[in-house]
């Protein structure tokens, strides 16, 4: 942890993309930002400081996953344990973009898949939003493509109508209006749900969070109106995991609220657990 802490205090500040920036408007007022020094400021005076660690927030104070919980997630993603599924977005996400696209991740996180998707999409610009600033100061320096912005995603998007030509939502809530309104004409939304397998050797040993196996039902039933599924992927991995791993693989997520501690410390051995994932690839309907 004092090593991460180091690092943060000897980086140089970060940038933002152009691309970004020029999808981004003010969320007071819906006008334009421009990038004077180190602040975004829109045409009609309201300034919003841009972070040494490259994020910019334009919430104000909110809420989000904690230090602990971020530190938890970007060491477990890390060690590769999601890798298989990170390809699998990112070949889905990366599909077909047009040179100067735009691909929001709402609800990024430390902003791993979306730096997945920009790397097989090398001209492609990214904006990650999230709540948390502790994440986003990961997300920010992720990719040099990615523009980090704290949002909460059940407001309005501070984002221009039909800029982006494809939204990614993994493990995060899901504002479809926002999402049919900033998406262009046949823009593609990919959406990444647990599987109600997902982790179940683990709940031999731990009373984690269930996950509802009508989820894909109820997915597809609120998006049938404004979009069409295109695509849809099973994604299973076999993990090995320490007793450390199982740790962060709880603490990564919601279940860091549930699970006792002294559940987690009782697990002394290496454990074979798989993750399951569904992958589900749509088309905004015009």
């Amino acid at each position: 942890m004092s090593r991460g802490r180091s690092d943060e205090k000897a980086a140089q500040p970060v940038g933002f993309p152009p691309v970004a920036l020029g999808a981004l408007c003010c969320p007071h007022c819906q006008s334009p930002f421009s990038l004077e020094g180190r602040a975004l400021r829109c045409t009609t005076g309201h300034n919003f400081d841009l972070a040494r660690q490259g994020y910019v927030n334009l919430m104000g104070a909110g809420v989000g996953d904690t230090k602990e919980m971020v530190a938890a997630r970007d060491e477990f993603l890390a060690a590769g344990h999601y890798a298989p599924l990170a390809r699998l977005v990112a070949h889905e996400a990366a599909r077909d973009l047009r040179r100067d696209a735009l691909v929001v991740d709402a609800g990024t996180g430390t902003g791993y898949y979306l730096a997945a998707t920009l790397a097989r999409a090398h001209a492609a610009t990214g904006i990650g939003m999230d709540t948390s600033t502790a994440a986003l100061r990961k997300a920010a320096r992720a990719h040099p493509g990615i523009g980090a912005v704290a949002w909460d995603l059940w407001k309005p998007w501070p984002l221009l109508t039909g800029s982006a030509d494809v939204i990614m939502n993994i493990f995060a809530p899901r504002n479809l209006i926002e999402c049919h309104r900033v998406l262009r004409p046949d823009g593609t939304l990919v959406v990444v749900t647990p599987d109600s397998t997902h982790l179940s050797e683990l709940r031999t040993y731990v009373d984690m969070l269930e996950v509802d196996a009508d989820k894909l039902t109820r997915l597809d039933s609120s998006l049938q109106a404004q979009f069409s599924l295109r695509g849809r992927h099973d994604c299973e991995i076999e993990l090995t995991l320490e007793p450390e791993d199982v740790h962060r693989v709880v603490h990564m997520g919601p279940n860091a609220y549930h699970v006792p501690p002294q559940a987690l410390a009782a697990i002394q051995r290496t454990l074979t657990v798989t993750a399951a994932f569904v992958v589900s690839v749509y088309r905004r309907e015009p």
